[in-house]
């Protein structure tokens, strides 16, 4: 129910979509005699869409969730697995798509590369409200690391996960992580405080190993406009979602903390 709850909520409270909503509703409004009311209600539209589109808003928004947790270096010390988070990757006749999110992909082959010791586990199923899944993110996962030269053996694929919060449940039943094993969980960084969030709730402690930055960490990210506006479109809706999935899954008790941050870091071995 929360799955399907929250897909339908999002699309209707989407910033985008809401001000598209609302200029289809100040056009109709104009052949009436609320056509005074449509023409505000317009015009508070486009600008809404004007400063997602090109301002430097949506990566102010999204600047904070990028910040939380810091970046580490591949070659970090021991670690025993690597845990990649779906919403990269699909597969479409029979060959591999990734789209925005892709370093995720990029980045776990190059972690697993530099720690041929790890298991490198992939959790994604299906997140599509509408359609059947016929071919999941883990089959996509699959193809990729196979193509690139993984052994097959050092895969593990979750393939029924449909959100974060089954992506946590699922992986740690199905790798049964031991006291003082590393995992590093890698997953978009503006994504990784909900992400580390439920994975300590589901009682699994990883490690954030963030990557897929919107933002550049400079001083430029609060004056720089979009050149284009469906890049800043696109950044907007993922940074008011996210912010908007951090206060839903805290409120549903899915997440350990409002706004999880970095913890008390262990001894490395």
């Amino acid at each position: 129910m929360f799955f399907t709850l929250s897909k339908i909520l999002w699309f209707l409270a989407s910033p985008v979509n809401l001000a598209i909503a609302g200029l289809v509703l100040a056009s109709l409004l104009a052949f009436t005699r609320f056509s005074g009311p449509g023409r505000w209600l317009g015009l508070i539209c486009v600008l809404a869409l004007g400063l997602l589109a090109f301002s430097p808003l949506p990566r102010i928004v999204v600047r904070p969730l990028e910040d939380r947790f810091p970046q580490q270096a591949v070659n970090s010390g021991k670690v025993d697995g690597i845990i990649v988070l779906g919403g990269a990757i699909g597969v479409a006749r029979e060959d591999i798509v990734l789209n925005n999110a892709a370093a995720r992909m990029t980045k776990a082959v190059e972690l697993a590369r530099a720690h041929p010791e790890a298991k490198l586990v992939f959790t994604g199923g299906g997140a599509n409200l509408l359609s059947p899944v016929v071919r999941t993110e883990a089959d996509g996962a699959r193809l990729l690391f196979l193509g690139l030269g993984l052994p097959e053996n050092r895969l593990v694929l979750e393939d029924k996960s449909r959100n974060t919060v089954e992506n946590a449940v699922f992986t740690r039943r199905l790798v049964n992580p031991k006291p003082g094993e590393r995992w590093l969980l890698v997953t978009s960084a503006w994504h990784m405080p909900r992400a580390m969030g439920v994975f300590r709730k589901a009682g699994f402690q990883v490690e954030a190993f963030p990557v897929d930055f919107l933002s550049s960490g400079e001083r430029a990210d609060f004056l720089r406009p979009y050149r284009k506006a469906a890049r800043g479109l696109d950044i907007a809706d993922d940074a008011f979602k996210e912010w908007a999935g951090l206060l839903a899954y805290y409120l549903a008790g899915y997440t350990d903390a409002l706004f999880p941050g970095p913890a008390q870091a262990a001894p490395r071995r």
